[in-house]
């Protein structure tokens, strides 16, 4: 017989551990090596754990899911992580999948699926609800719209590399306010409500390395 897969729960809801755990416990395919409660623990387990695959919840206290995801990615570390929550949003999907997710699915998958899943992200395959894959397709699918100036992409690298606000303003010699309108600007050419989604939806295009 090939080797189980080796799993990371990761969730901030103890009950939601505790049935996942006892989904997999019961099947000699997979093996369960440990549980986290945020971002900052799954990123350590994983880094100590060596698992196959993180299961991982996105909305958590402290570190949260799409920086962990991002964290792991930057360490090197091998694991697939195969996003399970609740959210479907644009602000939740986009930048989980530009951190870094092999897959994407709502908890409400049925367990025949979820199995079937982590197989699938163990073999390195992208797995996505059907919802997900809906809002990735009509990412890619949407027309095009007004290209970004050089001003407003100084402002969304500034952004993504995790600046505020008011550095941004500083580093660029303007005001915030310019800073917050030339955010408006962006959001409504990528199509976004948020900060995150815009970075996110940029590393889709190909505005962001």
């Amino acid at each position: 017989m090939s080797e189980p897969i080796r799993l990371l729960i990761v969730d901030d809801h103890p009950v939601v551990r505790d049935g996942l755990r006892g989904m997999f416990a019961g099947d000699p395919e997979f093996e369960v090596l440990g549980e986290a409660a945020d971002g900052a623990q799954a990123v350590t387990y994983a880094e100590a754990l060596r698992p196959d695959v993180v299961l991982m919840d996105l909305r958590m206290p402290g570190v949260d899911g799409v920086s962990a995801i991002r964290r792991m990615a930057e360490r090197g570390l091998p694991a697939r992580v195969l996003v399970l929550t609740t959210y479907d949003t644009d602000s939740d999907v986009l930048p989980a999948v530009a951190a870094g997710a092999t897959g994407y699915l709502l908890k409400d998958t049925p367990r025949a699926e979820l199995l079937r899943a982590v197989r699938a992200a163990a073999r390195g395959e992208a797995v996505l609800s059907p919802a997900v894959a809906t809002k990735l397709l009509g990412q890619v699918r949407a027309p095009a719209r007004e290209e970004l100036s050089a001003r407003e992409l100084q402002v969304l690298e500034l952004v993504a590399r995790g600046g505020t606000n008011r550095e941004a303003a500083a580093k660029l010699f303007i005001s915030e306010a310019t800073v917050k309108t030339h955010l408006i600007h962006i959001y409504a050419k990528l199509g976004v409500k948020d900060r995150a989604a815009a970075v996110a939806a940029a590393f889709a295009r190909g505005l962001l390395r």
